[in-house]
């Protein structure tokens, strides 16, 4: 748990919903590039509760259009640097990725995906069978099954990360710049006068304040209905499972589009399993 939280202020400059990687990244960037720090980040749970603890932590940057490969690839190189800017190990591996094709329209996807990505200077390239057997010798391609393996796109930058790790670590740089943190507080409530925001209610109280900014994932509908703001998007359910630790075996992660499903081992040998998301809204 995060310290014993402190006493809420009457007012702040900024109020961060959403105490998960989102509202504490905000936070921490806020204070480190801009010099804001009289903020204040409300967590209706403990830090790190929501999303942010539910996700299956893959990072990469091998995707199909220039403008989403070049944003990931700036994401992938600020997690490169990130344990040692925020003096945190986040337990980033960069063990690969590899992307399987289980037919000729995948393999000619594929192709497409890396030859966006190398042209971004992006390190992603088809791969044959006999180097799949080399990065992933658990991997079954034989031919007599119902999804053969007959290429894949592998991305060796590719890992995955701990993602309370990556939660706690921007809590401690955010913290340690003057940002208050404070879990179990609910916003309730976002005040608005002629037609700005000046302030939020909580369940410990009103606050005061010039901006709020909403971090909440799939309950940013919710938060901005708080305000009398519609925002025209959908919520929808990812499923992801974890099995009991094992012995450490699967380096690599491995994504398989044709059957919706992806699979990594934990730091902590759990065998991470998700799959697309689900059709209808939350």
């Amino acid at each position: 748990m995060w310290r014993p939280r402190g006493e809420l202020k009457k007012r702040y400059d900024v109020v961060i919903v959403g105490g998960g990687s989102h509202g504490l990244a905000t936070a921490y960037y806020l204070a480190k590039n801009h010099g804001i720090t009289d903020i204040a980040v409300l967590e209706k749970g403990y830090i790190g509760s929501g999303a942010a603890g539910r996700n299956t932590t893959i990072i990469r940057s091998n995707y199909r259009t220039p403008e989403g490969a070049a944003f990931y690839q700036a994401s992938v190189e600020l997690y490169e640097g990130l344990s040692r800017e925020l003096d945190f190990n986040l337990l980033f591996s960069q063990l690969g990725h590899l992307t399987l094709a289980h037919s000729d329209r995948a393999l000619i996807t594929a192709t497409e995906r890396a030859e966006v990505n190398q042209i971004l200077g992006i390190d992603s390239r088809l791969v044959g069978l006999d180097e799949i057997a080399k990065l992933c010798p658990e991997l079954d391609l034989s031919t007599d099954v119902t999804w053969p393996v007959l290429g894949a796109l592998y991305h060796p930058p590719g890992g995955i990360i701990r993602h309370d790790a990556v939660v706690w670590g921007l809590a401690r740089g955010a913290d340690r710049r003057g940002v208050e943190i404070h879990p179990y507080t609910e916003v309730t409530g976002i005040e608005r006068q002629n037609g700005r925001v000046t302030g939020v209610q909580t369940n410990r109280g009103a606050i005061a304040c010039d901006t709020v900014i909403s971090a909440t994932a799939g309950w940013s509908t919710l938060v901005a209905d708080l305000a009398g703001v519609p925002l025209p998007i959908t919520t929808h359910i990812l499923q992801a499972f974890v099995t009991e630790p094992l012995k450490p075996f699967l380096d690599v992660i491995i994504v398989s589009s044709q059957m919706h499903v992806y699979v990594s081992q934990t730091d902590r040998g759990e065998i991470l399993i998700g799959a697309e998301i689900e059709p209808y809204t939350t």
